[in-house]
């Protein structure tokens, strides 16, 4: 049974992301990455998932200032989601803020996309 007050909360907060669920977003939306289609603030059982993906079951959260005080709370909320079977990995606001592609390149290493390898400016190895 869905709680309806998670829902009307997961929307408000939909309307309202901070700058790095912004810029996450804009990443992750519309199967932009590796074809997974992800979800923002997606109500998961008691719990508002940042982004969540069903094909592969993943959570990815991001970690404002206020999370190094609340470990205890995280460490719970994790622990639902994987017994849902997700798979959960947390990013800080600092990572995306400032790490975008270091961010993606993790993210796609977690749920099995190895990331492209950079080409060399020269483009071909030199022989």
């Amino acid at each position: 049974m869905r709680d309806w007050r998670l829902v009307e909360f997961a929307k408000k907060m939909r309307r309202e992301q901070t700058e790095p669920e912004v810029r996450l977003w804009l990443q992750l939306r519309a199967a932009r990455f590796h074809g997974i289609k992800f979800r923002r603030q997606k109500v998961v059982g008691r719990y508002i998932a940042d982004f969540s993906a069903r094909d592969p079951m993943v959570v990815v959260e991001v970690d404002g200032d206020t999370h190094g005080f609340q470990e205890d709370y995280d460490r719970t909320r994790t622990t639902f989601f994987e017994e849902q079977g997700y798979r959960v990995i947390r990013f800080t606001n600092s990572d995306v803020m400032t790490n975008m592609e270091g961010v993606l390149t993790q993210l796609a290493l977690f749920v099995g996309h190895a990331p492209l390898p950079t080409l060399s400016p020269e483009g071909e190895r030199a022989i």
